[in-house]
């Protein structure tokens, strides 16, 4: 007879989206072998859990191999003969093993594959399909929505070589459809899809006309990274590009402006300006007046709480849907999210498995989110793999958003269409 028990664990160095090393493990049951990779960020908060590197010379210093000797001469000892369908006891064991703050001893890149694969080994043992394994795991029960896809079509920041301050311009095609059983509006996220790939398409050729070729040249995340310098001049042309699609009015926008990459001496100093925080703050007004953002990402310092309260207050005092979203911020981090809802910074979060470490503390920091009213946008990192676990994770806790990129690139379309995949499953 067929049993859970984790049999073996091995892991190997790969290459993550950038060419940089990062792990992969496989995990044996006598149900099965049980793959997960973990993907690597350039743009990190300095509260995250530690990606253990080797430095040296190797890889230039980013090679993996002591986080995979953790896997193979710590991890796997005490998880042998362990039953996968025990996740948060696997997680806490190995969260015990390491016994920092952090994840330093082990790597949280050691630690994470393995709890991914403890998950995927699991949902089998339990004859379930990895989002509804996930979501039992979540609240016990059933997985029925899709969320709406945060695509970011032009790149800027520290994932690409342009003039743009602000990160990620992500564009979210919110359409919905009656469906005729029910006569209840169901999110359609087959046709959000293709909505957001023709924006895309017409976005590509709107920067061919107004540039050289070589401007249609793609950032970490599969955006496009025009020549362009302000804000404004990025929003313009997603406006553009939108309404040579005809769907104008079927997006919203989100913007991830990373801000404390550009913080230094208590000011933002970006190539288009230098900002106090009130001075930012007054910037973002004049935004959301003119574009349809929904969103701000990090638009503030981790260490600015003044900033993150001003503008949290002012879009509360407006009464705007607008989300304050903290990424660098919360970490992904029960203890940072819990000291943002005190300080009044945020109404919206990141979460991002490798900023904490384990699927445990992550399901955590979702249930924390939600039991403050927030929204939960579920991301994938600039240094991604092909593993689609996020997409069976943002479906598993019932999130409202994904980011995994643009519609391009082998690493983050698996991301959409594996959700693609869930749809029509949830559908049937």
């Amino acid at each position: 007879m067929k049993n859970s028990q984790i049999k073996s664990i091995k892991a190997r160095e790969i290459l993550d989206s950038r060419g940089n090393p990062t792990i992969e493990v496989e995990l044996t049951t006598d149900l099965g072998v049980f793959p997960a990779s973990v993907p690597s960020g350039i743009s990190k908060g300095k509260y995250e859990a530690v990606e253990l590197r080797d430095k040296g010379k190797r890889y230039q210093g980013k090679g993996v191999l002591k986080a995979i000797n953790n896997i193979n001469k710590i991890i796997f000892p005490k998880l042998k003969g362990k039953e996968v369908t025990e996740q948060k006891k696997i997680d806490d064991l190995m969260i015990k093993l390491d016994g920092t703050r952090n994840k330093s001893k082990l790597g949280a890149n050691a630690i994470l594959p393995v709890s991914m694969a403890v998950c995927r080994a699991g949902a089998r043992a339990k004859n379930l399909p990895l989002y509804q394994y996930i979501s039992h795991l979540f609240l016990k029960t059933e997985a029925k929505n899709l969320p709406i896809p945060c695509l970011n079509i032009i790149n800027g920041g520290a994932h690409a070589g342009n003039e743009l301050d602000f990160q990620e311009f992500m564009i979210l095609p919110q359409l919905k459809q009656l469906k005729k059983s029910t006569g209840v509006e169901k999110f359609n996220f087959k046709e959000s899809l293709r909505i957001a790939s023709e924006i895309y398409y017409e976005l590509k050729n709107l920067i061919k006309e107004k540039y050289i070729d070589l401007a249609i040249n793609v950032g970490d995340e599969g955006g496009f990274a025009p020549p362009v310098r302000a804000p404004e001049e990025a929003l313009d042309l997603i406006m553009e590009a939108a309404k040579k699609a005809g769907y104008q009015n079927k997006i919203k926008i989100i913007l991830d402006v990373a801000a404390s990459q550009f913080y230094q001496e208590r000011k933002y100093k970006m190539k288009f300006g230098i900002f106090t925080s009130e001075g930012l703050l007054r910037y973002y007004s004049d935004l959301i007046q003119k574009y349809p953002i929904i969103g701000l990402e990090d638009p503030f310092s981790e260490e600015d709480w003044e900033g993150w309260r001003k503008l949290k207050s002012k879009i509360k005092n407006q009464k705007s849907k607008v989300l304050i979203i903290g990424d660098d911020l919360t970490v992904t981090n029960p203890e940072r999210i819990k000291l943002a809802f005190k300080r009044k910074a945020c109404n919206a979060i990141i979460l991002k498995p490798n900023q904490i470490g384990t699927l445990t503390e992550t399901i955590e920091a979702a249930k924390l989110a939600k039991s403050y009213g927030w929204k939960i946008i579920v991301s994938h990192r600039s240094g991604e793999t092909t593993d689609c676990f996020i997409s069976d994770l943002v479906v598993g806790i019932g999130a409202d958003f994904i980011k995994a990129g643009a519609p391009a690139r082998g690493e983050r379309v698996v991301k959409y269409n594996r959700l693609l995949k869930i749809e029509e499953e949830l559908r049937i």
